[in-house]
C-alpha cells in the first residue's frame, strides 16, 4: 500500500499460539498462510472499493474477513487439539481494523485495538441475521482460499458482492444470495456417512412403521431451528476429532410417478430432524418411528445428514458420495 493508504490491520496469530505439536505443524502452517492471504485479499478489495465509506467497509470487508478468520482460527485450534490440549480463545484474534485512516486513528494510535474492538463489532456481530454475515458479500472465502487465485478456472463468483438478489437472512426463503462461509471440511475418512439399514417393503395405509438409520462420523449435537432463522446461517463445524457436528433429516413423500421426478416444492407426508447428542466415529443406530402414511402408492423415504444449519456436509473429494440414502415402500 502506498504511504497513507488505508490497509487492514489484524492481530498477530502466530506469536500467540501455544507450542504446536509436530503432527499438526503442516496444517497449522497452511492455515496461517491462509490468514495472510485473506488479509491480502481484504487489502485489495479495500483499495478498490474503500471509497464506498465506513459502513460498507465494516459490512462488506471487515465483517466477512472476521468470519473467515474465525473459521481459520477454529481450524488451527482443532488441528492442535487432535494431538495436545486444544487452545482456547483464539477467536478473539479474528477481528481486524482499518489502519492509517482518520476513523481508525492509525495502527499504533488505537486503530488496531480501538477500531478492532469497537467499530468492527457491527460488521462481525451485527450480521448473523441479515447483516454482515449474509449481506456483506465477500464472505465465501473471498479469494482467501487457494491463495487468492482461481486455480486457472473461470470462476463466476465467490461471494454475493456481484449478486442482484437480496441477502439471505437465515429464514427459509428462496431468491436470496447466501454469503455465509461454508466452514470446516473434514478429512475423507472422517466425512459423514449413513444408511437405512432396516425398513419394510410394504405397509398398509396409516400403519405405523420404523426405519433404522445407521450413521457414522456424524455427531448429532447441532441444530439451528430453520423456522427461527437458523437456515444456512452457521458455518459447518468439526469437533475435536474432526467429525461434523450436526444432525440428520428423515422424510417420506408419495411419488405420483416412478418415471417423472416429483415436484420439489411439495411438502412431504412425514418429516423429522434428529439431534439427540449421540453419534461418533463408530456406526450408531437410530430408530425413526413413522406414524403411518395416509395415501396409497409408492412412498419415497429418504435420510440425509445436515450440519448445524441444514446443509449436506461437505466432503474432501468431489467423487465421494454424500451422506444420503433412499428407499421406496409400497403403501396399500
Amino acid at each position: 500500500a502506498g504511504a497513507g493508504a488505508p490497509t487492514v490491520a489484524c492481530p498477530d496469530v502466530r506469536g500467540r499460539l501455544p507450542q504446536v505439536p509436530g503432527q499438526a505443524r503442516a496444517e497449522v502452517d497452511r492455515t496461517l498462510a491462509l490468514l495472510e492471504s485473506q488479509i491480502g485479499e481484504a487489502n485489495r478489495r479495500l483499495a478498490a472499493e474503500g471509497r464506498n465509506g465506513g459502513e460498507f467497509i465494516n459490512n462488506a470487508i471487515l465483517g466477512p474477513l472476521a468470519d473467515k478468520r474465525t473459521a481459520a482460527l477454529n481450524r488451527i485450534a482443532t488441528a492442535i487439539g487432535r494431538f495436545a490440549q486444544r487452545p482456547q480463545g483464539l477467536d478473539q484474534f479474528a477481528r481486524c481494523a482499518v489502519s492509517d485512516t482518520p476513523q481508525s486513528g492509525g495502527q499504533n494510535g488505537g486503530g488496531q485495538n480501538g477500531g478492532q474492538n469497537g467499530g468492527n463489532n457491527g460488521g462481525q456481530n451485527g450480521g448473523n441475521n441479515g447483516g454482515g454475515n449474509n449481506n456483506g458479500g465477500g464472505n465465501n472465502n473471498g479469494g482467501g482460499q487457494n491463495n487468492g487465485g482461481n486455480n486457472g478456472l473461470n470462476v463466476l463468483a465467490k461471494d454475493c458482492s456481484g449478486s442482484r438478489l437480496q441477502g439471505h437472512d437465515g429464514f427459509q426463503n428462496g431468491n436470496r444470495c447466501v454469503s455465509t462461509a461454508f466452514g470446516e471440511v473434514g478429512a475423507a475418512a472422517n466425512n459423514p456417512s449413513l444408511l437405512i439399514t432396516q425398513f419394510p417393503n410394504q405397509v398398509r395405509r396409516n400403519q405405523p412403521f420404523t426405519l433404522r438409520v445407521t450413521t457414522k462420523n456424524l455427531v448429532r449435537d447441532r441444530f439451528l431451528a430453520a423456522g427461527q432463522g437458523g437456515y444456512y446461517l452457521e458455518s459447518s463445524l468439526l469437533n475435536g476429532q474432526g467429525l461434523v457436528r450436526g444432525h440428520f433429516h428423515t422424510a417420506c413423500r408419495m411419488l405420483g410417478s416412478t418415471r417423472q421426478p416429483p415436484n420439489p416444492q411439495d411438502v412431504p407426508a412425514f418429516f423429522v430432524a434428529t439431534e439427540d447428542g449421540r453419534g461418533g466415529n463408530q456406526p450408531d443406530d437410530v430408530l425413526i418411528q413413522i406414524p403411518g402414511l395416509a395415501q396409497s402408492g409408492v412412498a419415497q423415504c429418504a435420510v440425509w445428514a445436515g450440519d448445524g444449519s441444514h446443509r449436506i456436509p461437505m466432503m474432501e473429494r468431489a467423487n465421494q458420495t454424500p451422506a444420503i440414502d433412499v428407499v421406496r415402500i409400497r403403501v396399500n
